[in-house]
């Protein structure tokens, strides 16, 4: 679909997802992540980029998995993550949209459930490559957890964890060979339903991940 068939969805709250391509499996066990691999931190850094072409082919378990932990797993005993958050409220959720539907990443359990048997990639953002690149991530504010946290400061001090863990993705893309782009050009409302947010959640930003084209 076209980035204006999409806006102009968007306005008449009319942008839907599309059905899931196969059935939807409840929950996926993800491998253990392999914590050894990857290019020096300096020389991942040298090759971060956004990139806005993706192949359609899907990312394989064990670098899903990968992707996962990197972006916001459990990392040392105590349940410390891979990215900072204020005060330790670790108040954001990660989704990820696939051709086969929309699934939360449990970091503790290291393992998607399914959320949204339906095909979310299209509404994740108004550009048209989100349609057919493997997967889109989607982060989350959940409120909730922010009880220490002043009300008024809630979404600035989310939005920097957010931010962390989108910068987890670029690096490992970057050192796997990977493509990504960090999207915050979507439609939140859109987004909220189709995941069955509630008013506490706060969808924030998006980020598409893949094979480059070339």
């Amino acid at each position: 679909m076209s980035t204006l068939a999409k806006m102009a969805l968007g306005v008449m709250g009319q942008l839907r997802p599309r059905p899931t391509r196969g059935s939807s499996t409840k929950t996926i066990v993800l491998p253990a992540p392999d914590r050894t691999g990857g290019l020096p931190l300096m020389q991942a850094l040298a090759k971060r980029r956004s990139s806005r072409e993706f192949a359609r082919k899907e990312l394989p378990l064990p670098l899903l998995s990968g992707l996962l932990w990197a972006a916001f797993g459990i990392n040392r005993r105590g349940g410390g993550r891979t990215a900072p958050s204020a005060i330790d409220a670790q108040e954001i959720d990660v989704y990820v949209a696939l051709p086969k539907g929309a699934y939360l990443y449990d970091p503790r359990e290291h393992r998607l459930r399914l959320v949204a048997d339906k095909d979310l990639r299209r509404i994740t953002g108004y550009q048209d490559f989100v349609d057919e690149a493997p997967l889109d991530l989607v982060y989350v504010a959940d409120h909730r957890r922010m009880k220490l946290v002043p009300v008024d400061r809630r979404e600035s001090y989310a939005s920097v964890a957010a931010g962390a863990i989108t910068q987890n993705v670029y690096l490992y893309c970057a050192s796997t060979g990977l493509a990504t782009v960090i999207r915050a050009w979507i439609d939140r409302s859109a987004i909220a339903d189709a995941l069955g947010l509630s008013h506490d959640e706060q969808v924030l930003l998006s980020q598409t991940v893949g094979y480059p084209t070339r």
